[in-house]
């Protein structure tokens, strides 16, 4: 559902921003292929292989997040105040949500192990919650 979900919350705070298609589409296809590569990390039976596609997944949502506060943030600085206000509450629930899944891909049965698969899934339920809900 990532690629679904995700993409339609950075469509929302692209146009929120006032950004260009072109800064839209930029961030939704780092998005994807942020989603794509933790999923080959994910299905991947060679532990080494597991960690360099989680790697570059991580550095994927490390370039999305600094696009999305550097060319958004650009975007919407000639905003009014609440269109401002706004985006710097949904960009900043996006920054600490987001950031947190791939901690939680670590600490978790596809990771290192060090919860199990019903606080993995607990983990996951919040986040997807309060990124996806919250933003909304």
């Amino acid at each position: 559902d990532w690629l679904f979900t995700t993409p339609l919350l950075l469509l929302d705070i692209g146009l929120l921003a006032g950004a260009s298609q072109r800064d839209i589409g930029a961030l939704v296809g780092i998005d994807a292929f942020m989603i794509v590569t933790g999923l080959v990390a994910t299905l991947t039976k060679v532990v080494v292989a597991r960690y360099a596609f989680w790697t570059i997944s991580t550095i994927s949502m490390v370039f999305l997040l600094y696009y999305l506060v550097a060319v958004f943030g650009e975007a919407v600085s000639d905003a009014d105040e609440d269109t401002r206000s706004t985006f710097n509450a949904l960009r900043n629930i996006i920054l600490v949500t987001w950031a947190i899944y791939p901690v939680a891909w670590l600490v978790g049965t596809e990771g290192l192990a060090l919860t199990g698969l019903y606080g993995e899934t607990l983990l996951f339920m919040v986040l997807d919650l309060v990124a996806k809900i919250g933003f909304g």
